[in-house]
């Protein structure tokens, strides 16, 4: 997608101005869906469409005469630049750039044999003056995805968690990312917009995004799911606590708990229990942890100081410590 982008960028900014139309094949990166009559393009090569103010009109499948004189062009780009360049060996991107740009010029300004003039001199005449200006500012590229809000109401992308505001919670979003930001739009409403994370495993959150007191979204907060807890007993108190007191904040860690809660359906209160109790041993307080202690039926094994190894059995080649001594 970067590569398709920045193609098109390139070509604008080369040409000095932007056409009216562009008439694509169907790559992925450009057509999410192709249709003769109603093709879907990719919501980045939209947006960038949009920047410029060109139309995007895909060829039909399997028509590649619907845009000859780019398959021509193909034809052209092989024969007198790559063909040319095929013996050379470079040793930087620079220098076969540059080395691309000699033969480029020399392409355009070669003479046509059957009509005066040379592309050069066409696009002047023909081309150029129908080009639109550039924008101000060459398009920032984006991707686009699509992400689960958590009932913690952040989503996770790249690695990293964002906020979002808390009346999203289990709502299907989109994400738009650019090297530096993070946005996130719902039935194309932008709702809310982060710095992006520098590394992975950061959390991202806008104070504002948080549920007020007197919200419903609270019936499950921190003091309720720990009053929970202690009906089971008081390892599974305290796994909870501990969960909570990991999270930057307190809502970060209802997955979790409530994950715990759904495992209680399952199973009695004395797995649950013993379960717990191995959990804050191990320091392994999280929900995956305790899911495979159950499932392992390791909460049914006691929790006693791993058993001495056996010493080895007397053998010729077995030297023992006094050896060495």
């Amino acid at each position: 997608m970067d590569a398709w982008i920045q193609a098109h960028v390139h070509a604008f900014e080369f040409c000095g101005g932007v056409p009216s139309l562009i008439v694509p094949d169907n790559a992925r990166t450009g057509v999410t869906r192709a249709c003769r009559y109603d093709p879907d393009l990719n919501p980045t090569y939209q947006e960038m469409a949009m920047h410029y103010g060109v139309g995007v009109v895909p060829a039909r499948p399997y028509k590649p005469r619907d845009k000859a004189k780019v398959e021509s062009g193909v034809l052209l780009a092989e024969r007198w630049v790559i063909a040319a360049l095929r013996n050379r060996r470079f040793h930087d991107l620079a220098e076969l750039n540059q080395a691309i740009r000699e033969l480029l010029v020399r392409l355009n300004d070669r003479a046509f044999r059957k009509r005066d003039g040379s592309r050069s001199s066409v696009f002047a005449a023909v081309d150029r003056p129908a080009l639109r200006a550039l924008p101000t500012e060459r398009f920032d590229l984006s991707q686009w995805s699509r992400a689960r809000v958590n009932i913690d109401y952040h989503l996770s992308f790249d690695g990293s968690v964002y906020s979002v505001p808390y009346i999203l919670t289990g709502e299907l979003v989109e994400v738009r990312s650019t090297g530096t930001t993070v946005e996130i739009f719902h039935k194309s409403q932008r709702l809310a917009s982060h710095l992006r994370a520098r590394t992975r495993g950061q959390t991202v959150t806008n104070p504002e995004h948080r549920p007020k007191s007197n919200q419903a979204h609270l019936e499950w907060n921190p003091s309720r799911m720990v009053h929970w807890a202690e009906t089971i007993g008081p390892f599974t108190a305290r796994l909870f606590e501990r969960i909570l007191a990991d999270k930057p904040h307190p809502e970060m860690g209802y997955r979790g708990c409530l994950g715990i809660i759904r495992l209680a359906a399952h199973y009695s209160v004395e797995r649950m229990e013993a379960a717990a109790e191995r959990a804050l041993l191990t320091g392994a307080c999280r929900y995956q942890s305790v899911k495979s202690i159950l499932k392992n039926a390791l909460d049914q094994q006691p929790l006693g100081m791993p058993a001495t190894p056996n010493p080895p059995s007397p053998h010729d080649n077995i030297r023992g410590a006094e050896y060495f001594e």
